[in-house]
């Protein structure tokens, strides 16, 4: 790799300390020049004299980076600082810890939901192979049938949500692609944190059932309307039967505490 010899100004910022500084022009210039997972970046010196700072800033700075899993670090021969492509593992696990003390409600939850997935259903209509058609349809067998425990339950539920995941692993937008896959782990979450489930809820399982079975019949035969319609009532039902759950539990709550 040349050595680079052009000097670029850290982008200024009063509340930032010199490392932070030099890992946000390191990431303006992987953007600029377009660089890819697995490009090597410049040697330590190198970085030094393009951003003009020293030893242990450009050190500091190349952590910060690691920790954020922008860049990864390799020893021995071939080795140097590459970047590197944050997982959507990754990226979903630092986003749910930003929302650990949010409160989530399931309003706030289906507010995007019943946005987002009838239109991912839309989208997709009429453009899945039979493969993945099946593989909507395993998803939707691995939900069934309504548990008889408590903990049968939750798991039963993550299973059912995991349909929605699967079916936004379809859709060519990372994008949505990310949230859909992101509300569903979020309310998988929330379900079990808050005590949502319950010993057996049928009518959640079977209206699940019909709703997500009509959306990939709608889907294999290319009925755009179809698929958004009977997602968008999906939401809608989901939506009003956990909001009734959730306010179950908070009454419960309240009567336990003696309020």
């Amino acid at each position: 790799m040349p050595p680079a010899i052009t000097r670029s100004e850290p982008r200024p910022g009063p509340r930032l300390s010199r490392p932070r500084q030099a890992a946000e022009a390191i990431k303006q210039w992987v953007m600029e020049e377009g660089w890819r997972p697995g490009h090597r970046l410049p040697t330590e010196a190198a970085l030094m004299a393009r951003f003009g700072m020293a030893k242990s800033t450009i050190r500091e700075s190349i952590r910060l980076l690691e920790a954020e899993g922008l860049v990864i670090s390799r020893t021995g021969p071939g080795g140097g600082v590459f970047v590197h492509r944050v997982s959507e593992a990754r990226a979903a696990a630092l986003l749910s810890n930003h929302f650990y003390f949010e409160d989530l409600s399931i309003d706030d939850i289906y507010q995007i939901r019943r946005a987002l997935e009838p239109e991912l259903a839309a989208s997709l209509a009429g453009r899945l192979s039979e493969a993945q058609l099946s593989m909507l349809e395993a998803a939707i067998d691995d939900s069934a049938p309504p548990a008889a425990e408590a903990g049968d339950e939750a798991a039963r539920h993550a299973a059912s949500l995991r349909f929605h995941a699967a079916l936004a692993g379809l859709s060519d937008n990372p994008l949505l692609r990310f949230v859909i896959r992101f509300l569903a782990e979020m309310l998988s979450e929330v379900t079990v944190s808050r005590g949502l489930h319950s010993a057996t809820d049928p009518a959640l399982w079977e209206t699940g059932l019909a709703y997500q079975t009509r959306v990939v019949a709608a889907l294999r035969a290319g009925e755009t309307e179809k698929a958004r319609a009977a997602m968008s009532k999906h939401m809608t039902t989901a939506h009003r039967l956990m909001r009734a759950r959730e306010a179950t539990v908070r009454r419960r709550m309240l009567r336990d505490s003696g309020h």
